[in-house]
């Protein structure tokens, strides 16, 4: 079982959505949409399901161009972030609602229902109605329903977004766990960068419109392609510095330099991008070959355990994820401390031509 997009694009009153495609997903596989707001996710799941028609190429399902098939002829169920339940019918009708549609027998639906309905945990409330639920309770039952038409193609669209944090974390464990004996394709989309992590398989990173690299879920995190694949899996986006290697030494800002190992060594001499994901930096020296930045403290942000610091370097905007709580002055030099094996080193054009030393190593 597998789903093939071929070339595929989506174009709206001229304005292009999704620039041509290809992607292959195979059968019991996670598969994650990253990306931030308006980046394409959604107008990408759509022309899956066959709710939009493709501008241009062909949507190939298990060898066959579905392309122009109505989404009601395809083995297709899709989970919105909002809770779309049916108020007026129990839960029990709910779940069993796409069964009655496929014409199934009485008995395979109450079989199929209950199965579901306590994989869900979801069998003391089948009585009940959406709105007698909690709202993880209610998304769900929401899950239950496509889960419950055995579809070979599950779509998810920010099914946790609306969610509190706890019931976030509890469900992003178990949706996994939940589809994985399925074997289905399941299609997740998220803008967040932790999320993708915790689902694991295998992520698309996307930019206004365009797959930037698909793989792994590890691999993507740990080797992006380029500084926007970096960008997009990172959160806060990774932050980047203009450096320059001469000889066996790489010069970055404020006249720090380091050696050249690994990968880096093998570069020509010139100008490259560095990259750097906000965890990395610190306050303190905590690594012997540690480089220090001199920076001017602009906002902080505490998360309880962690602090967000953002920063300004000669005019580039720099944000630091420090752990602990700091007694910081707004508007202060700051200085930050970073790691020459956390850094990533990118072409004028934007490729990675040499990966963290730490992501190698991993």
């Amino acid at each position: 079982m597998t789903l093939e997009l071929k070339g595929v694009s989506k174009t709206v009153d001229g304005q292009v959505h999704i620039h041509p495609t290809d992607l292959t997903l195979e059968k019991g596989t996670m598969n994650v949409l990253l990306g931030p707001t308006l980046s394409g996710k959604t107008s990408l799941m759509r022309l899956m399901a066959g709710l939009d028609v493709p501008a241009t190429g062909q949507v190939v399902w298990n060898g066959e161009d579905v392309t122009g098939q109505r989404v009601q002829d395809r083995k297709v169920a899709m989970v919105y972030q909002q809770f779309i339940n049916y108020p007026s019918m129990s839960v029990y009708d709910n779940i069993a609602s796409p069964m009655k549609l496929m014409g199934a027998d009485r008995a395979e639906i109450d079989r199929r229902v209950r199965e579901t309905a306590d994989l869900m945990k979801l069998t003391p409330m089948l009585d009940r109605k959406p709105l007698e639920l909690s709202g993880g309770q209610q998304q769900r039952c929401a899950l239950a329903r496509a889960l419950v038409k055995n579809a070979g193609l599950v779509l998810l669209d920010e099914p946790l977004a609306n969610l509190d944090y706890k019931l976030r974390e509890e469900l992003r464990v178990e949706i996994p766990k939940i589809f994985e004996a399925s074997g289905s394709i399941f299609v997740y989309a998220t803008t967040e960068p932790e999320e993708a992590l915790l689902l694991g398989g295998n992520v698309a990173t996307l930019w206004e419109g365009r797959i930037t690299q698909f793989g792994p879920t590890p691999e993507v995190y740990r080797q992006p392609v380029d500084a926007t694949t970096a960008r997009v899996f990172s959160d806060p986006p990774m932050n980047f510095l203009q450096i320059s290697k001469t000889g066996d030494r790489i010069m970055f800002g404020d006249g720090q330099s380091a050696q050249a190992t690994g990968k880096i060594a093998e570069l020509g001499d010139g100008r490259y991008t560095a990259g750097f994901r906000p965890n990395h930096l610190e306050i303190g020296k905590h690594a012997t070959d540690a480089m220090e930045f001199k920076t001017r403290l602009n906002v902080t942000e505490l998360t309880g355990s962690e602090t967000f610091v953002h920063l300004d370097h000669h005019g580039e905007r720099w944000v630091g994820l420090i752990h602990g709580v700091h007694d910081l002055t707004l508007g202060d030099e700051l200085s930050v401390w970073l790691d020459p094996r956390h850094v990533y080193i990118f072409g004028e054009d934007g490729q990675l031509v040499a990966p963290a030393a730490y992501a190698l190593a991993a």
